[in-house]
């Protein structure tokens, strides 16, 4: 039996100003997302956007449902909709924000487990690293590579064990 470790480093930035002027946009984006999320259930508000290698900005926002398993996140509604428009164009970076009942939070909040394969997935297959940015009020954390979000990821590898 081996005991293996499994490690990321991230940055964490003080406040948008610490930002590259790329991202502070990305993330200016991502607000104006959240707040055309549709979240009569939860009050919560989450948008998410994706940068692409051609400067384009595609933007998501969360989508509940009343039948809860229908709604979808933000960042999937982005990454969706920037594959299908522009499916040959690398995904650089994504600005992830949330509010709820109308107030940004604080803290960073971070993908659900079915984003952070969708965005791992992408990753794979453009074979160049994804930067992602949690935005918060009082911090925002920045990763380098989205597999460290995921780093046990389920891939097309998988599929011929």
């Amino acid at each position: 039996m081996k005991q293996k470790k499994i490690s990321i480093s991230f940055t964490e930035f003080s406040g948008e100003a610490e930002l590259p002027e790329d991202i502070k946009n990305l993330a200016i984006q991502a607000k104006k997302a959240a707040d055309n999320a549709y979240a009569p259930y939860s009050k919560f508000k989450v948008g998410a956007a994706v940068l692409l290698a051609n400067g384009k900005i595609i933007t998501g926002n969360n989508q509940e449902n009343s039948a809860y398993p229908s709604g979808i996140c933000a960042e999937r509604v982005a990454i969706f909709y920037a594959n299908a428009q522009y499916p040959k164009v690398a995904i650089n970076a994504i600005a992830i924000v949330a509010f709820h009942n109308n107030k940004e939070l604080n803290s960073p909040v971070y993908p659900c487990g079915s984003c952070r394969q969708v965005i791992t997935e992408s990753q794979s297959k453009q074979k160049n690293p994804i930067k992602l940015y949690f935005i918060g009020q009082k911090f925002i954390h920045g990763i380098d590579d989205a597999s460290h979000m995921l780093p046990l990821e389920f891939d097309k590898e998988s599929l011929n064990s």
